[in-house]
């Protein structure tokens, strides 16, 4: 299958799904949403038994496309919803990918991006990535990666991250268990390929069964939190401070909150 957003490669049965708008930063577009949850519906279809995802040019993900942001303020109660259901369905569908997945994160890893790269098994960045949850800083809920990031760095640090909107540095981000390693640039895919291999020493049925056991062990309980994401990610959008920290932000401005 043809993407526009993204390339797929398969080779010794590890599959390789690039995000593939430089230009942009790699930034989620409504058709890389899309694309991506086409081109994981077609690894698991596949005989890869690994899949690694990674970015092309120097930013992993930027997070949210500014062209779809700009249209965000316009949108109808049903259809920010719609988008909500869709975001959700992404990160859903990669934490609950069949096979075990690599990020292989070569630069920032901003928003939305943090969440696809940090929802892999495994995640390793090299030294210069940057991770962050800047929803607030914009008048967005970050509810729906939150839902995940409770399970994988614990409630202190996920309040530090989501109330602050910071940035933070690969190094840190590994210290709080956000990534696995911290990775030399120029080694990322090969050690991305390293581990991959290293996984698939280990029985093909093993795996599959040990990644439906993970999933099935969450849920219940993410069932419930994902549905009260996606309602309050949706119900942000209807609020002043939504509208003027989109404005804000794409007229490069510092934000003045209805509350200030």
């Amino acid at each position: 299958m043809d993407y526009k957003t993204l390339h797929l490669a398969q080779d010794s049965r590890i599959a390789t799904i690039t995000l593939n708008r430089p230009d942009k930063r790699n930034a989620i577009s409504y058709e890389l949403i899309e694309d991506l949850l086409a081109a994981l519906d077609e690894v698991a279809s596949s005989s890869a038994l690994v899949l690694i995802l990674t970015g092309a040019g120097k930013a992993f993900c930027s997070g949210m496309d500014l062209e779809n942001l700009k249209a965000l303020v316009g949108r109808s109660p049903e259809q920010s919803l719609k988008d909500s259901e869709s975001m959700a369905h992404l990160f859903r569908s990669l934490y609950d990918f069949p096979r075990p997945t690599i990020a292989a994160v070569n630069g920032a890893a901003i928003a939305g991006g943090c969440g696809l790269a940090t929802l892999c098994d495994f995640t390793l960045a090299v030294p210069e990535a940057k991770f962050g949850y800047t929803e607030v800083r914009i008048g967005f809920v970050p509810a729906i990666v939150s839902t995940f990031l409770l399970r994988q760095v614990g409630e202190k640090h996920a309040r530090d991250l989501l109330l602050t909107g910071r940035i933070i540095e690969a190094e840190e981000a590994q210290r709080i268990g956000l990534i696995n390693e911290v990775v030399p640039t120029e080694e990322l895919i090969d050690r991305a390929r390293e581990l991959a291999s290293q996984i698939m020493g280990n029985s093909p049925a093993s795996l599959m069964c040990t990644k439906r056991l993970l999933s099935d062990h969450a849920r219940v309980e993410l069932d419930a939190q994902i549905r009260s994401a996606v309602r309050e990610n949706a119900a942000i959008r209807a609020t002043p401070d939504f509208r003027e920290g989109i404005s804000s932000f794409l007229e490069k401005r510092k934000p003045h909150w209805n509350s200030e």
